[in-house]
């Protein structure tokens, strides 16, 4: 089984694909993840955002791979190196959709992503998931939320942990949700596989919802299609 979860940034994807995916012993894949991954590694590579050419070209060159690939804590590796933690900061927020946005990126993407699920149960995350990627899956979510919620979660992931001044955690908030709110625009308006839901995805707004709540939703869309 396939389950396909779609959504605009900070809408909970990742954290609901992870909590699906051990509940019921799925593979998680997190394509946004390879989109990061080629992001990072034009820019340590200073290669120019703008080239779409060599863009294109990194991408079906670098090797990515994901070392864990199952259960509640999946990695993600570049040629070997772990970039897990690297490629989750505001300066690849600010430089993915230009990079995602690339129909040769995309294209160099779908063979894996496709091959990642041979054989297995999946929960797969992403913006093109039920559309593009697995138009076939059996379960289809469109998951979104407020913007600003979406901010405020996306901060709190990246500081899981650490002591945070409140101004300081407000400023950011702010950045990250004008962040957000740009890549919304261009996610939706892309040329190659934009940012919509598919025709049969259930949609879950989270603003109101607690994981646990959402997670249960998805549970049930489970259970109806096992008992069809």
């Amino acid at each position: 089984m396939i389950i396909a979860i779609d959504g605009p940034a900070g809408s909970g994807k990742s954290t609901i694909a992870r909590e699906v995916a051990q509940r019921f012993g799925f593979t998680k894949l997190d394509t946004g993840a390879m989109y990061r991954a080629v992001t990072l590694s034009a820019l340590e590579r200073a290669v120019d955002l703008d080239n779409e050419d060599a863009i294109d070209e990194l991408a079906r060159t670098i090797q990515i791979t994901f070392p864990a690939g199952s259960g509640e804590n999946v990695r993600i590796a570049v040629d070997g190196a772990d970039v897990s933690e690297a490629i989750r900061t505001p300066r690849i927020d600010a430089n993915v959709s230009k990079v995602a946005a690339y129909p040769g990126v995309r294209a160099a993407m779908l063979t894996p992503q496709r091959a990642f699920a041979e054989g297995r149960d999946v929960v797969a995350e992403g913006r093109d998931i039920g559309t593009v990627v697995f138009p076939a899956a059996e379960i289809k979510v469109f998951l979104t939320a407020d913007p600003r919620e979406r901010a405020r979660r996306r901060v709190l992931q990246r500081h899981e942990g650490e002591e945070f001044a409140a101004e300081a955690l407000e400023a950011e908030i702010a950045e990250t949700l004008a962040a957000i709110e740009r890549r919304d625009d261009l996610d939706s308006h892309r040329a190659a596989a934009p940012l919509v839901a598919a025709p049969d995805a259930v949609a879950i707004d989270s603003t109101a919802y607690t994981i646990d709540e959402v997670v249960a939703r998805i549970a049930e869309l489970i259970a109806e299609r096992r008992g069809a």
